[in-house]
């Protein structure tokens, strides 16, 4: 039914576009396509935010004749074919036909000249190492074979995230392993006091080795372990971890993001975890090449 569908909206289409429907449409652009087709985001924002893309480049859409006829509203299938691309169902060239019809009836503009529009968490890349990582990215989903696929995949998606720490975390450098963290707030790292009054902190990090020999990181238990919370006179133990088997090895040039809680003692040298707002708190490494003590500003 959806191919069908799909197949009677290009068929209208070809009937009144000027050229044919071909297109560079970026592949982050698929986000908000998805966003829109699942009501994330408003009807509005995803147009303004179309405008935007073509009027600036981003996107490149064939030149469409802009009818004497308009339309008071998006019709239901160009939402339909947005989600449909957004899950790699129709092609570019088909998702593109769409938003010729928006312009052809006056419900796109592309003359737009306002202020960018928030859209998307993702604005234009300039940065032409992230943007070259995800082009390959993209290259990979053409591959038919999943475990091929995914193969491709894994290597790439771990260049970007260890690209978007370096491009926007606190950098912490002990002797072969490099921290980088994004501060309490961002994915990963909340600060929270949970209705029983028990306040849990979530801290997330990536540890790239930098050096030539493989290095690990430790912590084995809540009492053996080289990280820790300190509030100027109290140590507090971890509640959970997701270091294997006690460590995290890193072969040079590997990196790994890992995750710790501190909230209700587990037993094994633990601790409870307490908050006092008039203290300061901050988050220990004391590994064997290096420690470090890196304010957490809880509020």
């Amino acid at each position: 039914m959806k191919t069908a569908i799909t197949a009677i909206a290009a068929i209208l289409l070809v009937a009144t576009t000027v050229s044919s429907a071909y297109a560079e449409v970026p592949g982050w652009v698929k986000n908000n396509a998805g966003w829109w087709a699942e009501g994330v985001i408003s009807e509005s924002e995803f147009l303004t935010g179309i405008a935007f893309l073509i009027s600036d480049g981003i996107i490149t859409v064939p030149t469409t004749t802009v009818s004497s006829e308009t339309a008071d509203s998006v019709p239901a299938w160009v939402k339909n074919n947005a989600g449909w691309w957004a899950d790699g169902t129709i092609s570019d060239g088909e998702f593109v036909n769409g938003v010729q019809h928006l312009i052809q009836f006056g419900l796109l503009s592309v003359s737009l000249t306002s202020e960018q529009p928030i859209m998307s968490d993702e604005p234009k890349n300039t940065d032409s190492k992230l943007a070259s990582l995800e082009a390959e990215l993209e290259q990979c989903s053409e591959i038919t074979k999943a475990y091929k696929r995914l193969d491709c995949e894994k290597p790439l998606k771990q260049a970007i995230k260890v690209h978007e720490y370096k491009s926007g975390a606190q950098k912490f450098d002990l002797g072969p392993i490099t921290y980088y963290w994004t501060g309490v707030g961002s994915e990963g790292n909340e600060f929270e006091i949970t209705a029983t009054g028990q306040p849990l902190l979530s801290v997330r990090m990536l540890a790239e080795n930098t050096s030539s020999e493989i290095a690990a990181l430790n912590c084995t238990s809540p009492q053996i372990c080289a990280y820790d919370v300190w509030d100027g006179s109290k140590a507090y133990k971890y509640s959970g971890m997701d270091f294997t088997s006690g460590q995290i090895v890193l072969n040079p040039g590997d990196a790994r993001e890992f995750n710790i809680l501190f909230g209700p003692n587990i037993g094994y040298g633990g601790t409870e975890f307490e908050y006092d707002s008039s203290k300061d708190y901050v988050f220990r490494i004391a590994e064997d090449f290096g420690s470090a003590s890196i304010p957490l500003n809880l509020e």
